[in-house]
Order: C-alpha cells, then structure tokens, then sequence
C-alpha cells in the first residue's frame, strides 16, 4: 500500500475517448513473512475508451522498483472502475513478465479521489487523482 499520483492526457470528461495514462506510487511491500521493502512504481499506457466513470480497455505497464535494487515489470490488460461521487476506485488484473515475481498474477487496487471539482467531467475534464494504491503480485 502506498501513496499513488495519476495524470490522464487529454483530461478525462463524460465522453469516453482515447487518453494516455500515466502513475506513479510508493509501495510499502511485503516480501516475505516479516520483511518489508520500500519500492517505488511508475505506470503507464493507454486506455482506448476513457472517461469520468471507467478507464475502458486499457493496457498499462508498471515497473516496479524495489529498494534491494530487484524489479518487477507488470502488464494489466484489464480493469474495472467505480465510481462513487468524487471518489473512484480502479482495479487493474494482469501478471508479471519481468523479474521478480515473473509469471505471477498481479492487481493493482487504487483509492483515488480528485483535487478538481466532479463538475469538471463536464467541462475541462479530469486531469489526474491522487490516492492510495495496493499491488499484490500472487503466488
């Protein structure tokens, strides 16, 4: 779990249109009983049919980099979103490809709200969320 800061180009509206998705976060990680390592990860990609209430169809790649020098590289290629008034929560499912971890089942949990008015989806659209972020890479 950790604090996690999105960006979406161009700004996300109602309307659902192509927008490049970019995050990063800093992970508190379990990796094994008792042991934690700081880590950091930067996310990005594309999601086809963005908006205020989903991130339609997006493939995003996260490198997630750990403080004992190790990496993971994380490819999700699906996602899901819910929206509750200036609150969102975004799920993303995919594995691991790269380094530590490889071959394993990852998701990526977001709490995010918006320093932007919800008003904004109508107007000038949404330009990022900031939260709180879970990965968990499965065994």
């Amino acid at each position: 779990m950790g604090a996690s800061r999105s960006t979406y180009d161009p700004p996300l509206t109602l309307v659902p249109r192509g927008a490049h998705v970019t995050a990063d976060a800093r992970y508190h990680c379990t990796v094994a009983p008792g042991r934690t390592l700081p880590a950091t990860g930067a996310l990005e990609g594309e999601s086809p049919n963005a908006s205020c209430v989903t991130l339609g169809g997006a493939r995003l790649t996260e490198t997630v980099r750990y403080a004992d020098g190790k990496r993971s590289l994380i490819v999700y290629d699906s996602g899901t979103t819910l929206r509750v008034t200036d609150a969102q929560i975004i799920r993303l499912t995919g594995r691991v490809t790269e380094g530590r971890g490889k071959g394993r089942p990852a998701q990526r949990t977001v709490f995010a709200g918006s320093a932007q008015l919800l008003t904004d989806c109508l107007s000038s659209g949404l330009r990022g969320s900031i939260g709180q972020a879970q990965l968990e890479v499965h065994p």
